[in-house]
């Protein structure tokens, strides 16, 4: 989790970064409220917990939620240092209060009646895209990562498996609470596309694909890319673990149409090609996605990503 970050008030970026937060607070309290809770559906976290609670005392899930964020903001504050900035404070302030701002006009009438895996799905979907805008305005996590944190401060255990322990640990505490094997497994794959989900926010969906090539006909093949597909590429050199011979290895990337056409193209200038193909999860550079705004993003962020899509607020 990233240190307090400081930034002027009443900027553009500063517009932006709090639009982003209260935009993805709607889309989280809209999937919580419209798709999971209604199932009672637990994927992790706070509001895993919340929903719980919600389910057998009847207290407000946003409110239930506030109470745990609240002191655990304070006890990660006293023992971790500053690293909960005012973002974070208000995007969970925020999901609270639309939580129970939407719970309280629909009285969490699901929107797809009698079909719990359809709302997990597009429940975890909504929720992923929420908690990806909340990111890119480098906004920080709290909740129940805090308590992982914690744990893993004083015992050394990695914070990932921590971070997963936790969130197992709410998940089956659906299933304890409510006696249904059903739920859990829906809580899974709601964590599963939350983190999917979360993942092509913030990198972006991609198409393309890196390409290492060994052939013979390294010049034919290069000509085909820079001349029919206006691609560029790079000639790394390598040698034959068998014969010892050097070898010219071209890199370069395409998309899937590109590389559907260069693949027919080497099989008829060279069937013995070796061809190694890759999805590029990001691309960044001339042609491509370019670096500065990519750097709009923390990448900090990305990496603290809890591995069961633990929300950020």
């Amino acid at each position: 989790m990233a240190f307090l970050q400081k930034e002027k008030r009443f900027t553009r970026k500063w517009f932006i970064s709090y639009g982003l937060i209260t935009a993805g607070t709607l889309l989280v309290s809209a999937g919580y409220v419209f798709f999971i809770t209604p199932y009672k559906i637990v994927p992790g976290g706070i509001y895993g917990i919340s929903i719980v609670i919600h389910h057998l005392l009847g207290w407000p899930v946003g409110l239930t939620a506030l109470a745990f964020n609240i002191p655990l903001t304070i006890l990660g504050t006293k023992i971790l240092g500053p690293r909960f900035g005012a973002k974070t404070v208000t995007g969970f302030v925020l999901t609270s209060l639309f939580v129970d701002i939407f719970s309280y006009f629909s009285a969490f009438k699901p929107l797809v009646d009698s079909d719990p895996l359809l709302s997990s799905i597009f429940g975890g979907a909504l929720v992923g895209v929420g908690v990806g805008l909340i990111f890119k305005a480098k906004a920080t996590s709290g909740g129940s990562d805090v308590i992982a944190m914690i744990i893993a401060r004083y015992t050394r255990l990695p914070l990932g498996q921590l971070m997963m322990g936790v969130d197992s640990v709410i998940v089956l505490l659906g299933f304890v609470a409510f006696g249904d094997w059903h739920i859990p497994l829906y809580s899974w794959i709601t964590i599963f596309v939350m983190g999917k989900v979360i993942d092509a926010v913030l990198e972006g969906v991609s198409y393309e694909k890196t390409i290492f090539i060994v052939s013979d006909q390294h010049e034919a093949i290069r000509d085909k890319i820079i001349n029919d597909l206006n691609r560029g590429g790079t000639f790394l050199t390598g040698e034959g673990m068998y014969n010892g011979n050097e070898k010219k290895v071209i890199f370069t990337v395409v998309n899937r149409r590109e590389l559907a056409m260069l693949e027919e193209f080497i099989n008829k200038i060279d069937p013995r090609a070796f061809l190694t193909v890759m999805d590029a999860n990001e691309i960044l550079g001339q042609g491509f996605k370019s670096l500065k705004d990519n750097l709009k993003i923390d990448p900090g962020l990305i990496n603290q990503r809890p591995v069961m899509a633990e929300l950020l607020i």
